[in-house]
């Protein structure tokens, strides 16, 4: 049977002495394009949504309504590393700036985060655990894992208006047989990521190209 996340990890936090608990997750550090997209969520201990889970386990219809609800319920910020961001820091460093985005631009600072992975932000200066898996185990971070990929999926919907052909409103960046395709026929645009491999070899070979 799996499990579903639950507040254990806030209580124990409570326990510890801190009263004001933010879960943090990001979304899209494998896409080749776009922003990098953090969310942190306080949710009310009386009023939280029914159904959280890992947003990768929901389906689209869910995800939005869970969505609405968080936002109706919770304290929340949804914050962005751009694509040059990511290009100068690298992506995990860029995934962390976005969160300290994200924890910073909460109504109210948290006394402690919960963050999805294995690694703290290093300019995360206030109290902070991290959590693996930790959008399957805590409800915060699961809300928080919602949010982001709500606001980043909607934004890779706008860009692909921008840029048609690559397919982003259905693939979100990432590199699926289409995206990479349409690289081929229609070639790099300035937002794909110049440091990911996949970009940084095409430009390469056009550069010689060229030379």
């Amino acid at each position: 049977m799996t499990q579903s996340p639950d507040y254990s990890f806030e209580l124990a936090a409570q326990a510890r002495g801190f009263l004001r608990i933010a879960g943090v997750d990001e979304v899209g550090r494998g896409p080749l394009c776009g922003p990098v997209t953090a969310a942190a969520v306080v949710l009310d201990p009386a009023r939280i949504p029914t159904g959280l889970n890992d947003s990768k386990k929901l389906s689209a219809k869910r995800r939005a309504e869970l969505a609405r609800e968080i936002m109706e319920v919770a304290d929340f910020c949804v914050a962005h590393a751009s694509v040059e961001e990511i290009d100068t820091l690298n992506i995990l460093q860029a995934s962390h700036l976005a969160m300290c985005r994200a924890v910073a631009g909460l109504r109210t600072s948290p006394d402690h985060v919960l963050i999805d992975g294995n690694r703290l932000p290093r300019d995360l200066t206030l109290s902070a655990e991290a959590l693996v898996k930790g959008d399957a185990r805590s409800v915060s971070i699961s809300a928080a894992s919602i949010l982001a990929k709500e606001v980043r999926d909607a934004l890779m919907v706008d860009l692909a208006q921008q840029y048609p052909g690559y397919g982003w409103e259905k693939n979100a960046g990432y590199p699926t047989k289409d995206h990479l395709e349409a690289l081929l026929n229609l070639g790099v645009t300035p937002v794909h990521r110049r440091s990911f491999k996949p970009i940084h070899n095409m430009l390469c070979q056009e550069k010689s190209v060229s030379n």
